[in-house]
């Protein structure tokens, strides 16, 4: 080889190195403000180095703060976390649009304000049906998308059913259901937490110790917080005399992860019982990869070593 081209072939090494890691060197970090397009006020924070990742956190309602406070910040060894708050959520603002439409678009919009080509979505919980969308819509914006403990159905029978069985079995009575009744099933899982809360056991659904949601509620509780969008989906299906405003939230987007070719990362607890121990089996996306790990609904704080291995040997892949 030429000393020229030798030359040449250090310097585009060294170039390209250098723009992997310093890419992202425009964002600014920290706590911030982002206005959506329809002047919601959106809060988020941005942490960490790598490759830009948005956050979209459970509930719906819930916040980020405490993913990031249990675990979620080790992924900055790895990742520039942008963790979002989603409208009616956490530390932002409410609203009077939460379709599903409008929020996966706050993403996108965030996407945009961050400057960036390309996003990893890490997703958890609830997060997982906003995840799938954004994916679906705007497939040429993603790098990968990585799916913890994460449901694509929300309030599901099978989910409900699961959860019944789980919490009788919790109970010391076995109990099959064949029951396929969407307000029946409520009104049994209803009726088994109220057992569960008198035998102080209802927090296994999420964790295996007590210890994990008495952390989680204090980081939670630290601040005023709004969940109006949690509220705003939850309550057609307490009260009847209440329109559900927003049906799409409730399909299932499981069926379509078959038309998803970006990469993706399914992280799965072997006794997560809010999902559902064999839910990640849905999942049919093009190309994936699935990880169980032991622990239950929040294994990046009871699996914290493992669960940060999964995601940054998934982004360096």
């Amino acid at each position: 080889m030429k000393i020229t081209s030798i030359i040449f072939t250090v310097f585009a090494t060294l170039f390209t190195a250098c723009s992997s890691s310093d890419r992202n060197t425009h964002l600014q970090m920290g706590d911030q403000v982002f206005i959506t397009s329809d002047s919601i006020k959106l809060a988020v924070k941005i942490a960490g180095k790598g490759p830009v990742c948005i956050y979209l956190h459970g509930g719906p309602g819930q916040d980020f703060l405490s993913f990031e406070k249990m675990g979620g910040s080790e992924l900055e060894k790895c990742l520039t976390m942008v963790y979002l708050d989603q409208r009616g959520s956490g530390h932002s603002q409410n609203a009077k649009n939460y379709s599903l439409n409008r929020v996966v678009q706050d993403i996108e919009e965030l996407r945009l304000k961050l400057g960036v080509e390309k996003i990893y979505l890490l997703s958890h919980s609830f997060g997982g049906v906003l995840a799938i969308n954004y994916a679906l819509k705007y497939p040429g914006n993603l790098s990968g998308i990585m799916m913890a403990n994460t449901i694509a159905h929300f309030m599901n029978p099978d989910q409900i059913r699961e959860q019944i069985e789980y919490g009788y079995r919790l109970l010391h009575t076995d109990t099959t259901l064949n029951e396929t009744d969407f307000k029946k099933l409520m009104n049994g899982a209803a009726v088994v937490r109220k057992k569960l809360s008198a035998a102080h056991l209802g927090y296994k659904y999420i964790a295996h110790n007590v210890n994990t949601i008495i952390k989680m509620d204090s980081i939670e509780n630290s601040y005023s917080r709004t969940s109006d969008f949690g509220m705003t989906l939850f309550m057609p299906l307490i009260d009847s005399t209440k329109v559900q405003q927003y049906p799409e939230y409730f399909k299932d987007y499981a069926l379509l992860t078959n038309k998803i070719k970006t990469p993706a990362l399914i992280i799965t607890g072997k006794e997560d019982h809010a999902v559902g121990p064999d839910y990640y089996k849905k999942y049919k996306f093009v190309n994936q990869k699935v990880v169980q790990l032991a622990g239950s609904h929040m294994l990046y704080y009871e699996n914290n070593e493992a669960f940060t291995a999964a995601v940054c040997g998934f982004v360096k892949q």
